[in-house]
């Protein structure tokens, strides 16, 4: 399936991109959530599934990519809730997906991304 192909490929097993994970500060958890983007410089919209998710960014699962350097406005969902922030994507990686990093997440959104990671933290 296209998720497991997505979790696989950003589980560092294989990653060439050692630069970008060595400069994480976050730890990156498996965390699907649907993700709406806006490419702020064009106005093109993407959208996706996450397939890891940390205070820092997350990695999107996208049939497009968008450039590296491209600032987003991004919403992501899990059910009701929603978290939106400003981000930059970090790396791409073709016919996969790209990750971003989060440069400003608003107050409501930050306290909705540290319950999800809470959780996945600590699962019941």
């Amino acid at each position: 399936m296209r998720s497991d192909a997505c979790m696989e490929s950003d589980s560092g097993k294989r990653a060439k991109e050692s630069g970008v994970r060595d400069r994480r500060y976050s730890i990156r958890h498996p965390f699907a959530a649907e993700v709406e983007m806006l490419e702020l410089k064009s106005g093109s919209r993407v959208s996706g599934v996450t397939s890891d998710l940390s205070l820092g960014g997350c990695f999107v699962c996208a049939s497009r990519s968008l450039d590296v350097g491209a600032r987003i406005r991004g919403t992501l969902t899990r059910g009701s809730q929603k978290a939106k922030m400003l981000a930059v994507v970090r790396v791409v990686k073709p016919q996969v997906g790209m990750g971003l990093e989060f440069l400003d997440v608003d107050r409501d959104s930050n306290a909705t991304l540290l319950l999800w990671i809470e959780a996945l933290r600590n699962p019941p």
